[in-house]
């Protein structure tokens, strides 16, 4: 689902009063954790992107759109417990490209560094600026890119479900990594209206483009 240039009036109302986080505003619980999600009907651009006051864009900066090569070798193949996935894009002048044999599922979160960057390490809780491109395991299909717009987003590490975090956490700025990522780590109950159902396993792509505390 490619991220949308306006908002609704019920999220920008909740993004007044906290962070938007990928686990997304209307929630039945408001101290529910990242590691917990809960079912919305919410546009899956309110769920994955923060709020317009939230996007940090940088003139310098921006998602190529552009695929990689057919002949560029993927940076990482993974076996799943079903399926598999080949992810390419190491190189950040292309989208990434994630190829999966579906239905694709992992037992426990599993993170890649496709190609480490030189800047800072980033902190748990620090604010990033990313392209990032989300892709279900269970049938291929990209539910949210930054790629496709071309506008890289920002937002805090703490406030994220646990698997995007535990992708980011740690690596350079620079550096494009990639996660597969147990429900638990993303929407255990699943978020429909980004066509993500209880039990699927997603993956993600990532370029750190920048990071602040």
């Amino acid at each position: 689902m490619s991220p949308r240039a306006t908002y609704s009036a019920a999220l920008v109302a909740c993004a007044a009063s906290l962070a938007l986080t990928l686990t997304g505003c209307g929630s039945d619980s408001d101290t529910a954790s990242a590691s917990t999600s809960t079912t919305t009907t919410v546009d899956p651009a309110d769920v994955f992107l923060p709020s317009p006051e939230q996007q940090m864009p940088d003139p310098n900066s921006s998602c190529p759109s552009s695929t990689p090569a057919s002949t560029d070798s993927p940076e990482w193949t993974l076996p799943g417990a079903t399926g598999s996935i080949a992810v390419t894009g190491a190189a950040g002048t292309a989208a990434p490209r994630v190829d999966v044999q579906t239905p694709f599922s992992v037992t426990e979160t599993q993170v890649q560094t496709l190609q480490e960057g030189d800047g800072p390490v980033v902190a748990p809780d620090a604010t990033v600026f990313v392209c990032y491109m989300g892709v279900n395991g269970r049938d291929g299909s990209v539910f949210d890119s930054s790629y496709e717009t071309g506008m890289p987003v920002d937002f805090p590490l703490d406030g994220v479900v646990p698997g995007f975090q535990k992708a980011i956490a740690g690596q350079k700025v620079g550096s494009t990594v990639a996660v597969a990522m147990v429900p638990a780590d993303g929407y255990p109950e699943g978020q429909p209206a980004a066509g993500i159902q209880p039990g699927d396993t997603l993956i993600f792509a990532i370029k750190i483009l920048e990071a602040s505390r």
